[in-house]
């Protein structure tokens, strides 16, 4: 996958020169995890009203959907007070083979996450239950991450610096682009390791460098 040579920020750079959204705000790591690259299947969780039953446990559903080239993203609208993935759901996420968790909310088990190497990207981490609280409304539908809007099928790359996504319909053309901003970059950091000054490189080529051409 050529998305993997890549990094969010080059990614989150690409869309900017495309003017697409994607760059997601708030996102950590829960542990200290590796670069999760994939496609995207999707949860979306609501609070629990007083007399709804839950017919199935929140997660479940996309885990048994995804496999070793998907990343799970759950959209619970931000909520930091309860848990919106847990460590049996991790457990069953690395059996799978699923390559990363994303959620717009908090995570609780972080150490379960991390004794599976299962990486995991949140708003916080929490011990409070879902019980009670949310449930599941959906998944593999559209969902909405911060103020960015996925679909199941959408790419999505997370590491150090943050969580990006990418519309799959726009996939080519924003990856194409960001591979033409790391090549620059690179081309960039060769003329340092040559010697060349910093305010010569960076003040040539950094303001221009998410345009098009070879400037």
């Amino acid at each position: 996958m050529r998305l993997e040579k890549l990094d969010s920020c080059a990614v989150s750079d690409a869309l900017d020169a495309l003017n697409l959204p994607g760059s997601v705000i708030g996102l950590k790591k829960v542990w200290d995890c590796g670069r999760v690259v994939g496609r995207t299947v999707t949860v979306k969780l609501i609070p629990k009203k007083p007399d709804a039953i839950s017919h199935r446990h929140l997660g479940t559903s996309a885990v048994e959907a995804a496999n070793d080239l998907d990343v799970v993203v759950v959209d619970n609208q931000g909520r930091l007070d309860c848990g919106a993935w847990g460590g049996i759901l991790s457990f069953a996420s690395k059996e799978k083979g699923i390559r990363g968790i994303i959620i717009d909310g908090a995570c609780r088990d972080a150490d379960e996450c991390r004794e599976v190497e299962l990486p995991v990207w949140s708003k916080g981490t929490v011990a409070r239950t879902a019980r009670n609280r949310i449930v599941e409304h959906s998944f593999n539908e559209e969902v909405q991450v911060e103020t960015v809007t996925v679909s199941p099928k959408d790419y999505v790359i997370a590491d150090m610096s943050g969580v990006v996504f990418i519309p799959s319909k726009h996939a080519d053309e924003v990856i194409t682009k960001a591979e033409q901003i790391y090549s620059k970059e690179q081309a960039m950091i060769k003329d340092i390791k040559a010697g060349k000054a910093i305010t010569e490189v960076m003040g040539k080529n950094y303001e221009t460098m998410l345009e098009g051409g070879n400037k």
